[in-house]
């Protein structure tokens, strides 16, 4: 193997997005992945029983389906099919009533009470201009393509989400909604900027769905390396690389891991400079995840908690920012927040005729071993009684799991780092152009660069334009 222009480590979704960008502007690549099959969070096993597929880490796809590179790609003509479930989220809060954010912004208002104005004055001029609000937002600290776009959504979103609620809305269900949409910054909602992620994530909602693969997360992935094998890219799968000459030449190497994978892989290859800064990166909160097979759908007391693809389990907005409040601070709480998705609402291929399949996880603390399932489960139980009694088998992935599955969920960090302020668009430190390492033929393309966590494939999208930009 020779005459690479680019040799790329790691075959995640932003290391498949970096091969396939340079390989349409007629770039010779190579991907060397670790595990024996390339895709990263993009898989989907029968970790439970023969016939239902779970997925094993990423799970439902808002912004792969938005995502301004994705969405540029032919991947319907490589088996790709997505399903919009008919609610795209759900959020259960007592006595069998729930908030739902539906793809109707108006829809959605309607069940906030007197928040209804309020709702609608943040999140339409924002969902108006939705894909060049993306486009913005996907990429690293620049000055923005749309200045007046971006300065709204900043005014709002650099606050944290707890501060945010309470200055905007007065009543439960506009509270506990964008609470536990922020929650998937998986940071402390006191932080400022954990607004954002709630405020993207419910645009999406609106605009683009909660869209999942039929058939689970590795179709994705699937339909990925069948275009890039149609570009003639190489694909070498369990081959994992633990130093530089292990790898062919190249005119560069785009790697998609974190950062402390970056400092014992590369060595001396990059200034010591860089090398302090990277150690100074921070990593987040862990999850530990259950799938389940279910003898019949989820039954939960709200007929629109039934219908959802994913559930927000957590309550009130005060439960949800004290339960995150907790893990950030190293404790496990009695009652988690919870992000479950029932994909055979809307994709009965997942699991034998008649049955049906869950997914859920909640936040731990980085690292931990904590087997979390029994609370999992008792929060789903109090919105769905009898769930437990549905439940066929199970299969449990601690913190630790996780990390011990994929080298790049350090302590379980699915995230590739904490995704506050200060590491959302200088990450993995603070450069005008991120993806460059200081070594001008390494490239960092992973997660850990900007935009940060996500199926999007925008952090190796972005760092293959660096490479381009320089290498005309």
């Amino acid at each position: 193997m020779s005459g690479y222009d680019a040799v790329i480590v790691g075959a995640g979704p932003n290391g498949l997005a970096a091969a396939i960008t340079l390989a349409r502007e007629g770039r010779k690549v190579v991907i060397f992945e670790e595990a024996d099959r390339a895709g990263g969070g993009l898989r989907s096993c029968e970790s439970t029983l023969p016939g239902f597929v779970h997925d094993i880490c990423s799970a439902v796809h808002p912004l792969a389906y938005a995502s301004p590179f994705f969405r540029t790609l032919p991947l319907s003509k490589y088996g790709l099919e997505w399903v919009q479930p008919d609610i795209p989220m759900a959020h259960p809060l007592s006595n069998g009533n729930a908030v739902s954010l539906y793809r109707s912004i108006k829809e959605t208002s309607a069940q906030v009470g007197q928040d209804k104005q309020a709702y609608e004055k943040i999140l339409k001029p924002l969902a108006d201009q939705w894909k060049a609000l993306l486009d913005n937002v996907l990429g690293p600290l620049r000055v923005p393509l749309n200045p007046l776009l971006m300065t709204r959504f900043g005014w709002f979103g650099l606050q944290s989400a707890a501060s945010f609620v309470k200055k905007y809305f007065t009543d439960e269900p506009a509270r506990a909604l964008l609470c536990g949409l922020a929650a998937h910054s998986m940071m402390d909602l006191n932080f400022k900027g954990s607004a954002a992620f709630g405020l993207i994530l419910g645009l999406l909602g609106h605009t683009a769905g909660w869209p999942f693969p039929r058939g689970g997360a590795e179709k994705l992935a699937e339909a990925l390396i069948a275009y890039l094998k149609s570009m003639q890219v190489e694909i070498v799968t369990d081959h994992p690389i633990r130093a530089m000459n292990q790898m062919p030449p190249g005119r560069a190497v785009f790697f998609d891991i974190t950062p402390r994978q970056l400092l014992e892989l590369t060595g001396t290859n990059l200034p010591e400079s860089y090398r302090a800064k990277l150690r100074n990166f921070r990593y987040g909160m862990g999850v530990c995840k259950v799938d389940w097979a279910l003898s019949e759908p989820i039954p939960f007391t709200n007929e629109n908690c039934r219908r959802a693809g994913t559930l927000h389990i957590g309550g009130f907005h005060e439960d949800i920012i004290q339960s995150e409040k907790d893990v950030w601070k190293n404790v496990d709480p009695d009652r988690p927040f919870v992000i479950l998705a029932q994909h055979t609402v809307a994709d009965p291929s997942r699991a034998p005729e008649g049955k049906h399949t869950g997914w859920a996880y909640c936040h731990v603390p980085p690292g931990s071993d904590s087997n979390r399932k029994e609370a999992i489960e008792s929060q789903i139980e109090r919105f769905a009684p009898g769930f437990k009694d549905t439940i066929l088998g199970s299969n449990v992935t601690t913190a630790k799991g996780y990390s011990e599955y994929n080298p790049n969920y350090i302590g379980g960090d699915i995230n590739g780092g904490v995704q506050n302020i200060k590491q959302l668009f200088l990450r993995p430190v603070a450069k005008w152009d991120p993806y460059q390492t200081g070594n001008p033929g390494l490239y960092l393309c992973s997660s850990s660069t900007p935009p940060g966590g996500g199926v999007h494939g925008m952090c190796g999208y972005n760092a293959a334009q660096s490479f381009l930009r320089k290498f005309k």
